[in-house]
């Protein structure tokens, strides 16, 4: 008997915009940079990269690449993503 697997990816999971916002709220909460750049690059996945494209002015791969992980995007490049995606990132005191 053999067992069938299929290849976990966040992005499957992000079908609402509530789920979306709850796990973009959760990774900015635990304030991992790594982390907040690969779920920029699920959102981005699960929306649909090349609307995103062109929502942002930038080409596909460029995201690909800037949304990959061990990238280090640039600062201006994670917030022109986060408001294509119409999320915010927000500022509390601890």
């Amino acid at each position: 008997m053999t067992i069938k697997t299929t290849r976990f990816d966040v992005a499957d999971f992000l079908d609402s915009e509530e789920a979306i916002q709850e796990y973009f709220r959760q990774v900015v909460e635990d304030g991992d940079p790594d982390e907040i750049v690969r779920a920029l690059g699920h959102i981005a996945r699960a929306r649909g990269m090349t609307q995103l494209a062109k929502d942002t002015g930038l080409g596909r791969e460029s995201l690909y690449k800037a949304l990959s992980e061990g990238s280090k995007p640039r600062f201006d490049t994670i917030m022109r993503v986060t408001k294509a995606l119409g999320l915010t990132l927000t500022v509390a005191q601890a």
